[in-house]
């Protein structure tokens, strides 16, 4: 039986998180097709099927997929994977990256399959068992399922992306439509930015309660701007309104592995440390030597930030 990957995507390009699902999946050994569920994804399908052991591009191009509402696109995928009736095609696992998206299409995915969801894992150990972070990153999980379809959410920050070169996948349009009209698409509010995004980044500066005020991000971004980083915050910061909520870092907000991760003023509480601590460099800068993200820290700094980030920005 093969495998189905639901590609996560904005019509025009696809998502670098689904590179990571695809790669976790290969683990598995059997066959891969991705699933492109959209509008006028012609330029997807393109890039999928050149996605390195991806062998079959199953698509369902309408209208109604154009927002991706989660209804519409969990019933679709559901059918797929059960075998729909003119594909005749059954899949074993069904896997996504897990993202804010996908956590409100893949738990659905599982209802209408009467099976359970495995969510994040980080490690494949077989077709039936795999690992996954509980409490807070704490401790690891090793979780088996019985099911007949297995539906995995993947932790992106723990597996390397799949290569979007050297595949020649087939193409299988099919003429699926649920336009259930449970939701509908109000609007969207884009935030335009040169930087690199703050998931995929290998360099990220991310900034807490200690920069005082929202304007002492300031001193990250200036920092950023020599490194290429991306710029994230913890939650404390967020929760004062020094940035927006789309920079936390953490349990509830996003989860980083970048090659280097800079905490300013950071204390490391431990919703903060099971969004970063698999980053391969961590730094830490902060005036209280007792602050816990030392003792995540490959390298640690007792000082004053205020002083630490002018001369750092102007050494760089």
């Amino acid at each position: 039986m093969a495998i189905l990957i639901l590609a996560e995507h904005d019509n025009n390009q696809l998502n670098a998180a689904t590179l990571h699902a695809v790669q976790a999946a290969s683990q598995l050994g059997s066959e891969l097709h991705l699933a492109v569920i959209g509008s006028q994804c012609q330029s997807v399908v393109a890039q999928a099927a050149k996605i390195n052991n991806i062998k079959k591009v199953v698509v369902v191009d309408a209208s109604c997929y154009q927002y991706q509402l989660a209804e519409n696109v969990a019933n679709t995928l559901a059918e797929i994977a059960a075998g729909y009736r003119q594909y005749n095609t059954h899949y074993s696992h069904v896997f996504a990256a897990a993202s804010s998206t996908t956590k409100n299409i893949m738990p659905r995915v599982a209802a209408l399959l009467d099976v359970g969801q495995i969510s994040e894992i980080i490690a494949v150990q077989s077709a039936d068992t795999f690992l996954r972070p509980i409490y807070a990153g704490n401790a690891i999980a090793s979780v088996r399922s019985l099911d007949t379809i297995k539906v995995i959410t993947v932790r992106s920050s723990a597996f390397d992306a799949a290569a979007i070169t050297g595949g020649n996948a087939e193409i299988a349009a099919l003429d699926i439509i649920y336009d259930l009209q449970l939701s509908r698409f109000e609007s969207e509010t884009l935030t335009v930015s040169s930087r690199a995004d703050l998931s995929s980044a290998k360099v990220v500066i991310a900034g807490g309660r200690g920069l005082g005020d929202g304007k002492n991000f300031n001193l990250l971004e200036k920092v950023a701007d020599k490194l290429n980083a991306a710029i994230g915050a913890s939650r404390a910061a967020v929760d004062a309104g020094f940035v927006a909520n789309d920079m936390q870092v953490g349990q509830t907000g996003k989860v980083v592995a970048p090659d280097l991760y800079i905490a300013v003023g950071i204390s490391g509480a431990i919703q903060h440390l099971a969004g970063m601590k698999d980053s391969k460099i961590i730094v830490a800068i902060n005036k209280d030597h007792e602050a816990p993200i030392f003792s995540v820290a490959d390298y640690g700094l007792v000082a004053d930030l205020f002083e630490v980030l002018p001369e750092l920005a102007q050494a760089l």
